[in-house]
């Protein structure tokens, strides 16, 4: 196993990438819409362009889904996932940084259960909302320190 393997898994799933998400993004089909949302989380952590592509309807697919390498993700909380039947919504939330900036990313997304046994993400209603840390609060990073002696340094 490579050490990202053996690394806890960034979708907080609190097992090891190499039992969570890394198997899905080698190919395995994800058993849940929610499974597969965790580890397109797991994917933009990652930089994984070409799954994310993959793993997305070719109804509603883009061209191109360009990353940006200067994003970074520090946590995703799962708030709800139903499935009924084929379909499935998961609503979830993930904190990220761009430059000195702080975003929250609240999404409920559609998922749908392909012919070919794998769930593909359809769309989702995303929220974007500037997060303001103080030089006293929490690092939204999630490493338990105030933020001036964390990212905020």
């Amino acid at each position: 196993m490579s050490s990202k393997a053996e690394a806890l898994c960034p979708c907080g799933s609190g097992r090891l990438y190499g039992d969570c998400c890394q198997r899905l993004h080698q190919g395995q089909p994800a058993a849940t819409a929610e499974a597969l949302m965790r580890s397109r989380y797991s994917a933009f952590v990652f930089g994984m362009q070409e799954y994310l592509l993959e793993s997305w309807d070719s109804r509603t697919r883009p061209a191109e889904l360009p990353l940006d390498n200067d994003t970074r993700w520090f946590g995703l909380t799962v708030h709800d996932s139903q499935q009924d039947g084929d379909r499935a919504t998961v609503s979830f939330s993930a904190r990220f940084c761009e430059g000195k900036d702080w975003f929250c990313l609240s999404e409920v997304s559609a998922f749908a259960l392909a012919a070919d046994g794998h769930w593909r993400y359809v769309d989702g209603k995303a929220d974007f909302q500037p997060l303001q840390p103080g030089r006293n609060d929490l690092c939204p990073c999630g490493s338990e320190k105030k933020y001036k002696k964390c990212c905020g340094a």
